[in-house]
C-alpha cells in the first residue's frame, strides 16, 4: 500500500474512534472524496467526517501529511483555500511531523487545527508505576565433604570451591574458605559405603552429622560427607514495575494549539 493512502486510512480509523469516544453522531467518514467547490472546481479530500454535537452538524476536511519533515506556511495556506472554496467545511490537517511557525500562526489566524499524530514511540505509553516491595527467604543445603576421601578418590574440593566463587553474583569469596559448601545432587538418598540407603535430604530437618554417608554427585558420582547443614537467609527487593499500555495504544493524537493528547485504542 501507498505510504500516503496508508495514513490516510490510519487517520481515518482515528477519527472513528474518536468520535466513539466522544459520544458524536457520525453521519459520513470518508476517504478520498472529491467535492465541487463554490467556484465549481473539484477538491480533492484525504478524509471527510461529518458529525453532529449537541444537536450542530459538522462537516470537516482533514488533510493528511505523511511528511518527514515539518508542514510549511505555505502547505497550510493551499489547503485554506480549498476551505474558502467549499464554504461550510471547517479543516483540520494532520501531520507526522508537527508544523513551522509560521504554518502554526496561520492556521491558529484562520481556525485550521493542526493536529500531529503518529504511532507510540518506544516507553511512550508509560501510564504509571508500581513499587513493589519482596521478601525472599531462602533456604540451602550444605555438605561438609570428607576432603581426606576426595582427594583419595581424584576430587579437588579446592578447586570446586574457587569455581563456585568465580560464578558468584555476589564475588565475595564466600565459598573458597567455606566448611559446608553446596553440591550439585544427583537424587535425595543418602547411602552407606555400601550403597544401602540410610535417609533422604527431605527426611533431614536439622544439622546432622556422619560417620558413613555418602550423596550422588552430577559432576563426580558418590561422594562422601560428613555433615549436612542448612544455612537460613533472607532479602528484601524493591523493584519499580513500570505500567505500559502499549499492548493497547496504537495512535497518539496531540492537538497542535492545547497540546491536548489523546492515546488510541484502534479495534
Amino acid at each position: 500500500m501507498n505510504l500516503n493512502k496508508g495514513y490516510e486510512l490510519f487517520t481515518r480509523e482515528v477519527y472513528k474512534q474518536l468520535s466513539n469516544y466522544h459520544h458524536l453522531g457520525i453521519k459520513n467518514l470518508r476517504h478520498d472524496l472529491k467535492l465541487t467547490g463554490r467556484s465549481g472546481c473539484k477538491h480533492q479530500i484525504d478524509v471527510y467526517w461529518e458529525y453532529e454535537k449537541d444537536g450542530v452538524s459538522h462537516s470537516v476536511a482533514i488533510e493528511c501529511k505523511n511528511y518527514k519533515r515539518r508542514v510549511t506556511k505555505g502547505i497550510v495556506c493551499a489547503f485554506n483555500g480549498v476551505l474558502i472554496d467549499l464554504d461550510g467545511v471547517e479543516g483540520i490537517m494532520i501531520s507526522k511531523q508537527g508544523f513551522q511557525k509560521g504554518a502554526k500562526e496561520y492556521a491558529n489566524h484562520y481556525g485550521i487545527s493542526l493536529k500531529e499524530l503518529r504511532e507510540p514511540n518506544d516507553g511512550e505509553t508509560t501510564i504509571g508505576e508500581i513499587d513493589l516491595g519482596i521478601h525472599l527467604e531462602k533456604t540451602s543445603t550444605l555438605f561438609k565433604v570428607d576432603e581426606k576421601w576426595a582427594e583419595e578418590h581424584g576430587i579437588n574440593i579446592s578447586d570446586y570451591k574457587l569455581r563456585m566463587d568465580l560464578i558468584s553474583i555476589k564475588n565475595n569469596h564466600q565459598w573458597s574458605n567455606a566448611t559446608h559448601i553446596p553440591l550439585p545432587t544427583s537424587d535425595d538418598n543418602i547411602r552407606d559405603s555400601k550403597g544401602d540407603i540410610i535417609t533422604s535430604l527431605k527426611s533431614i530437618e536439622q544439622d546432622t552429622q556422619f560417620e558413613d554417608a555418602y550423596v550422588n554427585t552430577s559432576y563426580w558420582g558418590p561422594i562422601k560427607i560428613l555433615e549436612i547443614k542448612y544455612d537460613y537467609s533472607t532479602e528484601e527487593i524493591q523493584r519499580s514495575i513500570a505500567i505500559d499500555a502499549e499492548e493497547f495504544v496504537k495512535a497518539i493524537l496531540k492537538d497542535v494549539f492545547s497540546d491536548n493528547t489523546e492515546f488510541m485504542v484502534l479495534r
